[in-house]
Formats: structure tokens, C-alpha cells, sequence
């Protein structure tokens, strides 16, 4: 067994824990639960998983809501040393079935935490192995299976998170915004978790918000994670009718590029408050732009993260090893070390990163990304469709959504409902095209090959 000081993750966080006592920790409804009530739900649960044979090595799938006891069972997962993999709401039945298949021993959902929360409680002693994986966090699965992202128990334990003395100058600064922290969705989000985990370290309190919408008024939230679709709306909706945000204090933009000029308007909005954070499930953050860094950028890298730019490589402490069953993605983005983004970005003279563009064809959609070809192919095997090319186009309620261009076979046009309800069968609904656009013919780039430039423009 391992000194408790050399223990891996999760060990900070529960250090955490026993150190907040009788501090609440996690507020849900009218529930509001301590940090040593907290400890004892992992402990509880992390003994029922041993008691089944869960340990190092085993793979344990999670599929559950958002509450306390769903955060202490991804602790107690990490407890034992399993890898764990959360299942995201959203995701069709053949990709929850296919993430199923991955090596799972053992599934849990919220009706088998009562049975596991029988065990009596052990003091959590964290068995996981360095080089064994501790997390599979899954991609959007626009290839029609989600790729698992497999992240070890060294890169874990090495994250800066649940780790004050390593936290980069604006995660500092966040943190002492972070008083009543939102959740919402699935703590399967990387991004979810990772900010969780660092309420608690920072001392603050995770609120849980079924409806995250009014949330911030209602529940006097001081920060949550935001879209930028979602940036959007809350902005209009101050200038039409605003809301009383005089706690907010922090609003965590990730899942795609803000451009400067929604930068810029939401600064002026709703005050000094945005934090812009730009980052993948395969790296973790890359760097994040507190309210005072320029509008435009996304801050400055921390000294642990390494970055290439041009076409952006990157290395973190965090970063994963490769995609979970799947050696010939991997090769292709986990380089000698680095990670290959497949985004395009430059330093300024300052040191701040701004990004210019993708080195790749996906479209973002509700900060989640997906990759065109799919799409293209699944549309391609419609009867009626004898080519098929899609566009990301900008959707203010999404950020970004598929516009297809198709060729038909005779005079037909398939509607556009019947496209959508094809794609979204087998890539989800949000590959579908929001607009379809019947064509002669595409245009052709110097180059012989189709110009989907002409087509956005």
C-alpha cells in the first residue's frame, strides 16, 4: 500500500474533503452536504466497488445524473484504481452501447448507489497505478463512435486542480470567484469536473442547477461554464430585459472560439467577469484569458504547458496518452510527446495566444465537435442524394451548424426532414443539417477539388 503522502489522485481531493469538515461542500435543492459527509459517501461507496471485485486495471462505466453521490462515485472509482468512463447524456443508444463495449466490468447508474452506500465505511486508501488509465473522457462522436480519450493515473495525479501550489497565475485568479460554483448537464464534462474540483480546493461550494438558465439569479451562483452560443443569449438577454447578476462573478467560456467583437460586447454587458479558457478532451487546458487579458486572445499558456504554434502541438501535465483501443487515431494525434490540436494559432508580440483557424474539416456545435466526412458519407447514402458537401455555417443558437449541399440523383430533392432524421440516426442530432441547399454541381478549386469557400460564401 502506498504512503498516504504519495498517494495518487484522487488523494488532494480528499484531502480536500477532510479538511472542509463541516463546511458545505455540495449543494443540491435543499441539501446541502458537508465535506466530511461527502468523504464518507466515497468511502462508502469506494468499499461496495471493492466489495464486487473492482480494482486496479478494471474498467468501471458510469451513467448518472448530477448530484452528490454521483461526484463521490467518480472519487471512489479513482479510489479503487479503476479506469473510469462517464457516459454523457445525448449520445444515441448505439454509442452508449458501443462505449459499453469498451472493457467495461461493471456499470453503475443511480438506482445501484443506495446498495453501494450499504458498505461500511473504510478509510479511502487510493490504489491506482501511474501508468494505468484512470479516465476514458469521450469525444463528441462524430465518427459515429465516440473516441475515448485515455487519460493515466500520473497525468491525473499531476493536474493542477486539487494542487494550489500549482495552479498557473489565472486559475489563480479564478479561484477566489468561485464561491457558489454551477453544475449542470453531466460531471462526465471534463470541463464540469475539472472546475468542480477546483471549487472545493479554492473552498467554495458546487451548486447543482437542473435548469441552468436562471440559475445564476436564483440560486445566487457566483460562476459557471458557458457556450458561446450560450454567451450570446445571456447577453441579449441583459440588454432586453436584464436579470439581477450581481453575484456573478465568473462565467467559464469554453467549447469554441469567441471572436473578439462578442469578446468585447459581453466585457461591456456584463463587466469584468469572463473567463475564456481554450483547451481539448486530449490536452486538458491549453491556456486561459482572465477579464483583464486582451480581447481576441485566449491568454498566456502556463509555464507547465508547452505550445508550438502555426498549427498549434501542445504538451500539459494532464494530457492524455492516446484514444483507448483505437492505435491508429492515436498515431495521429499523440506525436512523440505532443499532442497535434489540428487548430491554427500564433503568440503576439506580448506572448498572448490568438487563434486563426482549423487545420481540419469539423463543424462545433454546442461546444462539442464533429468531424464533416461522416456527416458527407451518411448523407451520400440517402437514394436521392448523388453527392453531398457540408459547411460550417455560424448559428446563434448553437455557435456552429451543418449546412449540406447535395447533388441530386434526378429531380427529387429529399426533404430536408428526412436528412435530418438520416443523419440524425447515426451521428445524433446535432450533425444534422439545420438547412439544405439543392446543387448542379460543386463549385471546383484551382486545386480540381470541391471549394467549400465558394460554398460558405
Amino acid at each position: 500500500m502506498p504512503a498516504r503522502e504519495t498517494e495518487p489522485f484522487p488523494r488532494a481531493v480528499l484531502d480536500v474533503l477532510g479538511a472542509a469538515a463541516d463546511r458545505p461542500v455540495f449543494e443540491h435543492g435543499t441539501r446541502v452536504v458537508t465535506g466530511a459527509e461527502l468523504l464518507d459517501l466515497v468511502a462508502r461507496i469506494a468499499t461496495g466497488l471493492r466489495a464486487k471485485g473492482i480494482g486496479p486495471g478494471d474498467g468501471l462505466a458510469l451513467l448518472q445524473g448530477v448530484n452528490p453521490e454521483a461526484f463521490a462515485t467518480i472519487l471512489a472509482g479513482h479510489v479503487v484504481g479503476a479506469r473510469v468512463a462517464g457516459v454523457r447524456p445525448g449520445l444515441t443508444d448505439a454509442q452508449v452501447e458501443h462505449l459499453l463495449s469498451l472493457d467495461v466490468t461493471l456499470t453503475i447508474t443511480d438506482a445501484d448507489v443506495p446498495d453501494l452506500l450499504r458498505s461500511t465505511p473504510e478509510p479511502p486508501r487510493c490504489d491506482g497505478r501511474p501508468g494505468d488509465v484512470a479516465r476514458l473522457i469521450h469525444t463528441s462522436g462524430s465518427t459515429g463512435a465516440p473516441k475515448a480519450c485515455a487519460q493515466t493515473y500520473a497525468a491525473m495525479t499531476g493536474a493542477w486542480a486539487a494542487r494550489p501550489d500549482a495552479w498557473p497565475p489565472a486559475v489563480r485568479e479564478l479561484a477566489t470567484r468561485l464561491g457558489r460554483y454551477l453544475v449542470f448537464g453531466s460531471l462526465s464534462s471534463q470541463v464540469m469536473f475539472e472546475y468542480a474540483v477546483l471549487t472545493l480546493t479554492a473552498g467554495g461550494t458546487v451548486v447543482v442547477a437542473g435548469d441552468p438558465a436562471d440559475a445564476i439569479t436564483r440560486l445566487e451562483a457566483t460562476a459557471r461554464v458557458i457556450t458561446v452560443p450560450g454567451l450570446a443569449k445571456l447577453v441579449a438577454a441583459q440588454k432586453s430585459d436584464p436579470a439581477d447578476l450581481s453575484t456573478l462573478r465568473a462565467l467559464l467560456v469554453s467549447g469554441s472560439p469567441l471572436t473578439p467583437e462578442r469578446h468585447r460586447e459581453a466585457l461591456d454587458v456584463l463587466g469584468p467577469v469572463l473567463f475564456h479558457g481554450y483547451g481539448q478532451t486530449e490536452t486538458g487546458m491549453i491556456s486561459m484569458a482572465t477579464p483583464g487579458d486582451p480581447v481576441g486572445t485566449v491568454g498566456r499558456p502556463p509555464v507547465d504547458v508547452e505550445v508550438r504554434d502555426g498549427e498549434l502541438y501542445v504538451r500539459t501535465p494532464g494530457q492524455a496518452s492516446g484514444y483507448w483501443g483505437n492505435p491508429g487515431e492515436s498515431a495521429e494525434v499523440f506525436v512523440d510527446g505532443w499532442v497535434r490540436t489540428r487548430d491554427l494559432g500564433r503568440f503576439d508580440e506580448a506572448g498572448y495566444l490568438r487563434l486563426t483557424g482549423r487545420a481540419r474539416d469539423v463543424v462545433i456545435v454546442n461546444a462539442n465537435l464533429h468531424y464533416i466526412g461522416p456527416i458527407e458519407q451518411v448523407l451520400a447514402e440517402h437514394p436521392d442524394v448523388a453527392e453531398a458537401y457540408v459547411v460550417a455555417v455560424p448559428d446563434d443558437e448553437t455557435g456552429e451548424a451543418v449546412h449540406a449541399f447535395v447533388v441530386p440523383k434526378a429531380d427529387r430533392v429529399p426533404p430536408l426532414r428526412e436528412i435530418q432524421e438520416l443523419v440524425s440516426g447515426r451521428l445524433g442530432a446535432a450533425c444534422a443539417p439545420s438547412r439544405l441547399t439543392a446543387i448542379s454541381e460543386p463549385p471546383v478549386a484551382p486545386s480540381g477539388k470541391p471549394d467549400k469557400r465558394h460554398l460558405i460564401a
